[in-house]
């Protein structure tokens, strides 16, 4: 009867050692792209990715991609908890350009994309939103770039005709090509119509802000705003002159007041990214036909907003993700997100395809808006923003609100800078 046991103990624990070879063998194969693979794909905002995800699995039916969807805020912190714990992150994952500095310190966290061959599609894409994704030795790639947010001007035909000024888009560049030349229409339009030329103190602030290739922190990681060169002070300052010229409404983006502005031309002119096309259209229908799109002065050649697609270091199908991500962000594939869902191209060789050059837009009078956004995508610098971007932004927006309702500019400046030097050395 031992003997049984003996021999019936033997046969059990051969069966579970193949059964954890043929495991170990089935991750194996996952893991180098053979077999059949799930890939967890957190994502946000509004895209076509999971479209294109099911397009993918047509053609790839051994590949599954599960893709979650949250708030940007709460998908960056669900991001940054689970890769901070080492534990529980996807297998790929957007990351929004203002938070991409914010995992630089955890760079063993996320696959370097240069060891899975990325180098060899670097020159399908726009040189400044690839080298953001760089670490400061240039030789680690966080992610693979998606969509950007190039910033140009939008403005009200009827605003600018009862002001006297041209609406013909290139003729209000040749018009206005500089930050003072800017300050001179604000006033025109002031004087004819007695509405304000920008919505905000914060579009005001960021017309130069979103130009800087440096801000509040070097790549170092030190704060710079209180040096007195900075130039977060100048953008601070212009911002200030503006309003003390009147010429700055207080409609803040995203409210009711703002979208009703956008109806009925509240202001005259909106210094935005290629991505609130698709707010107006949907949230501003009484403006249709009277905005137009122009290219801003090259003192506010800006980006604002874009994403990457990082794996993170945790995966076990890392070659399998990049792949796929790969294949998403093709040059081809950035045209159908542009298409269906509005997604900004970074890949200059989607701004020659026909589709792209022939797009025009019902909303703005028919006129190719995509073009004027194409060549401001061209003069935008490589920025650093710094891990803390966001926290330390808020503080100086802070201060421009407190100024708008009748603060002491010079005072607030220093009280925001004590707050923020505060903040950075927690």
């Amino acid at each position: 009867m031992v003997k049984v046991k003996k021999n019936l103990s033997v046969v059990m624990l051969l069966v579970l050692s193949m059964f954890l070879y043929a495991c170990s063998s089935g991750d194996e194969e996952s893991a180098s792209g053979e077999g059949k693979v799930t890939l967890d794909f957190w994502v946000f905002g509004a895209t076509n990715y999971e479209a294109l995800a099911e397009e993918y699995e047509k053609e790839n039916p051994d590949v599954t991609i599960n893709i979650k969807n949250s708030e940007l805020g709460d998908h960056h912190d669900s991001l940054f908890t689970s890769i901070s714990a080492g534990t529980g992150a996807p297998d790929l994952t957007m990351i929004e350009v203002d938070q991409l500095d914010r995992y630089r310190e955890a760079q063993d966290r996320f696959v370097n994309l240069y060891d899975l061959g990325a180098e060899e599609i670097q020159d399908q894409y726009l040189d400044w939103k690839w080298k953001m994704a760089e670490n400061g030795e240039g030789d680690f790639l966080f992610g693979l770039p998606t969509d950007i947010g190039p910033k140009a001007m939008y403005f009200h035909t009827e605003v600018f005709e009862e002001a006297g000024l041209p609406t013909d888009p290139d003729k209000v560049n040749e018009m206005i090509s500089t930050p003072e030349q800017f300050k001179e229409a604000a006033t025109t339009v002031l004087d004819k119509t007695g509405k304000p030329m920008v919505d905000s103190m914060e579009m005001a602030f960021r017309a130069n802000m979103d130009a800087l290739e440096v801000s509040y922190f070097n790549r170092d990681g030190e704060l710079l705003i209180g040096e007195a060169d900075n130039g977060v002070k100048e953008a601070y300052d212009y911002a200030v002159d503006l309003h003390e010229q009147g010429v700055v409404g207080s409609f803040e983006m995203w409210t009711p007041e703002w979208a009703n502005a956008l109806n009925q031309g509240g202001f005259a002119v909106e210094m935005a990214p290629a991505w609130l096309k698709g707010y107006m259209t949907e949230n501003a229908p009484e403006g249709a036909g009277k905005w137009r799109v122009t290219t801003l002065p090259t003192d506010f050649a800006g980006n604002w907003g874009g994403s990457y697609v990082a794996i993170p270091s945790e995966t076990k199908h890392s070659e399998e993700a990049y792949k796929f991500a790969k294949w998403m962000l093709s040059p081809e594939n950035q045209l159908e997100s542009f298409v269906e869902s509005g997604l900004f191209p970074s890949a200059p060789e989607v701004y020659e395809m026909e589709e792209f050059v022939n797009n025009s837009d019902e909303y703005f009078g028919g006129q190719n808006t995509a073009a004027y956004f194409a060549e401001a995508a061209k003069e935008i610098p490589e920025v650093y923003k710094g891990p803390k971007y966001v926290t330390v932004n808020n503080e100086v927006l802070t201060a421009l609100r407190n100024v708008q309702e009748g603060a002491d500019p010079q005072e607030e400046w220093e009280a925001a800078v004590e707050r923020i030097e505060g903040l950075v050395s927690r």
